[in-house]
């Protein structure tokens, strides 16, 4: 599942807080069963690894390494699709230490994938309370806000990742829905291109067309939307930007042409139909 954070095991970083020798602490079954869980982990044995980390917490149930142990055990049952274990789980890694920010955004994403969608913006909101600077929940905050309406919250979020991250891929997803989907289309081409560069995808080319036919750039808009098709093929967007690039250039029959085939591709039919009602 992509962008899981799966912490890993590190023994040396457990060791660090005890204060017996490396060698004894090794010699004890529960760091015996996080080796093993680590081994089992490494080949992809999900299933092995959550039974031996379960076996290590209920060796020692009080030590306090079992919050990152629940925090890992939370994403393995996520990766194999368990939520509703994996959301148990990080809700009592959460019960144990509130301020574990890991645990917290990685709770949100689930809450997120999960439609929890009240759940998973507390989430990274505390996250922001308790990291300022967590450029993760921001983008996920900021999205939510930003495709609920609050587009004065979304710019807040995703200031904070200009200013902290301005390369990052995340931070041109952000800002190029932003500034689109806010009448900002000029300062949003610069965040579609490098998207594009990075993964150019039909949407991103989509995306990429409409800010340049607003701005009535209707030579670059036409090679983006022709290079688009040529990369993937027939597709909705892409079709109704060509209509409406069409219409604008007043050749009408291939504008509706564009148009029916859009539809047909699955465009929605109203909006389609709104580029020949002006």
């Amino acid at each position: 599942m992509k962008g899981i954070f799966l912490a890993v095991f590190i023994l040396s970083a457990l060791f660090a807080h005890a204060s017996e020798s490396s060698d004894s602490l090794e010699a004890r079954p529960y760091y015996l069963l996080i080796g093993q869980a680590e081994e089992a982990l490494a080949d992809d044995r999900r299933d092995e690894a959550a039974a031996r980390l379960v076996e290590a917490m209920a060796v020692e149930p009080e030590n306090p390494g079992n919050v990152l142990l629940l925090s890992n055990l939370g994403v393995i049952y996520w990766r194999d699709g368990r939520d509703s274990l994996a959301l148990e789980v990080f809700d009592r890694a959460i019960e144990k230490a509130p301020a574990m920010v890991t645990v917290l955004l990685n709770r949100g994403r689930l809450h997120l994938s999960m439609g929890h969608n009240v759940e998973a913006y507390d989430d990274f909101s505390r996250v922001v309370e308790l990291d300022s600077a967590n450029c993760p929940a921001r983008y996920y905050r900021g999205t939510m806000s930003l495709y609920g309406g609050r587009l004065d919250l979304a710019e807040a979020d995703f200031n904070v990742l200009k200013t902290l991250k301005p390369k990052a891929i995340d931070t041109a997803a952000a800002l190029s829905a932003l500034y689109s989907l806010s009448g900002r289309d000029r300062d949003a081409i610069p965040y579609f291109d490098r998207l594009l560069q990075d993964d150019p995808s039909p949407e991103y080319y989509a995306g990429l067309a409409g800010c340049l036919l607003a701005i009535e750039e209707y030579t670059r808009a036409a090679e983006v939307i022709e290079g688009g098709l040529k990369r993937y093929g027939p597709d909705p967007e892409l079709y109704y930007y060509r209509a409406w690039l069409n219409r604008d250039r007043y050749r009408l029959d291939d504008a509706r042409a564009d148009a029916a085939r859009a539809i047909e591709l699955g465009a929605n039919k109203a909006r389609v139909d709104a580029l020949f009602e002006r």
